[in-house]
């Protein structure tokens, strides 16, 4: 395949809205992205957005990789899921063995998933042996590896720490082959990410094979975006999947207002307040739109001339992508309620992405807790200035 540029992705991506549509009934009946799409999304190379260009991927720019997040988004919110899920994970590539990587993202499919930190694994000759159950793989269903973030202890049993005292993270990585996985993802909304359950029993992983993900001294790449923590490139791309959501949804009941007339009364394109709805929540996504970008744009120009990841650009990237998926949640609400009884039926496109909305808000990336730890940091008096007000 050749090299992609950061305009390819996107077009491609608004280009596969339509075979990305057209499954999306399969993909919720099914509980996992149908063949068709996992192969489309393949070959056009989107799971390789965030990959180095040393081993063969785009490594796109923050902003191409929302706007790619977001276009698929209106097509199928448990697509897009996965998609930013596996291809945030691509990102250990820049922290581990370049061979090991090859091996990885470089024999078909080369997609890898894994699930929340939990457990912890033994330290032994030449890597680590894991017997552990993991959760919340989204992707995994599609992906030929699988990872883990555990806690190590040494062969004398005492947990290994950082430098600061802190208990090592380890990000293990293994061949799906290794693990058995559990059918466990039965939930209201984004049904079609397969975000099931996985366990190792007595496995070696290989040194090689381990990567100390997010920590700089252990970056092998240099370019910008791996600056970025993980969890920042997380939040920003889920971000944008939400505004895909809610755009797709705005734009669904805005269809639906221009034809509809509810019995007995006038149509719904000549209702001043249905006009006056409208206005307004078309107003509230562009600008929680043009905030999200401005803060990626933002972030993305320090580190493009050199500068060092802040506490300031984590705090920034925290605050926007939070207030985002609120955001579009209470677009998506607006939206929903605004086409009555037409959007509880599940052949209308709004029951589907008003629960994958909801669903995208009680993961982590959309905690309320987050606005307390930015004010807390804003309060400390140690950032320079707040937020996005720099020039």
């Amino acid at each position: 395949m050749n090299k992609l540029s950061g305009f390819d992705l996107v077009e491609r991506a608004r280009a596969l809205q339509p075979l990305i549509a057209g499954e999306a009934n399969e993909i919720e009946r099914t509980r996992r992205l149908t063949q068709p799409v996992v192969s489309a999304l393949i070959e056009n190379g989107l799971y390789r957005a965030l990959l180095p260009k040393s081993l063969g991927g785009t490594e796109a720019p923050l902003e191409i990789f929302m706007q790619m997040q977001e276009e698929i988004a209106k097509a199928d919110a448990s697509t897009a899921w996965c998609l930013g899920q596996c291809g945030v994970c691509a990102m250990v590539s820049a922290y581990i063995d370049p061979d090991a990587a090859n091996e990885i993202f470089n024999v078909a499919p080369g997609i890898l998933a894994w699930g929340a930190i939990n457990h912890t694994v033994q330290a032994v000759p030449g890597g680590y042996k894991a017997s552990a159950r993991w959760d919340f793989a989204s992707g995994s269903r599609q992906a030929s590896w699988l990872g883990a973030h555990v806690r190590i202890v040494e062969a004398d049993g005492s947990p290994r720490r950082r430098p600061d005292g802190s208990p090592e993270i380890r990000t293990i990585l293994f061949p799906m082959t290794s693990a058995t996985m559990y059918d466990v993802w039965d939930v209201i909304g984004l049904n079609g990410t397969g975000t099931d359950s996985y366990s190792v029993e007595d496995l070696f992983i290989p040194e090689r094979f381990t990567a100390l993900r997010d920590e700089p001294t252990a970056l092998r790449e240099h370019g910008p975006l791996y600056r970025i923590p993980t969890q920042m490139v997380y939040s920003m791309g889920f971000g944008a999947t939400s505004l895909g959501v809610a755009r797709a949804m705005l734009d669904a009941a805005i269809e639906l207002a221009r034809a509809k007339q509810p019995q007995g009364l006038s149509a719904m394109r000549e209702n001043s307040a249905v006009q006056g709805l409208i206005g307004r929540t078309e107003a509230q996504l562009r600008s929680t739109r043009a905030y999200l970008y401005a803060t990626a744009a933002e972030v993305w120009r320090d580190l493009a001339r050199g500068d060092a990841f802040t506490e300031a650009h984590r705090t920034s990237l925290r605050l926007a992508s939070t207030w985002t998926i609120h955001q579009s949640t209470a677009v998506v609400d607006t939206a929903y309620h605004m086409t009555g009884a037409t959007a509880v039926f599940s052949a209308n496109p709004f029951e589907r992405r008003f629960r994958d909305m909801h669903t995208i808000a009680q993961q982590l990336q959309g905690r309320d807790s987050h606005y307390e730890d930015v004010g807390k940091v804003i309060l400390s008096g140690k950032l320079d200035t707040a937020p996005t007000a720099r020039p």
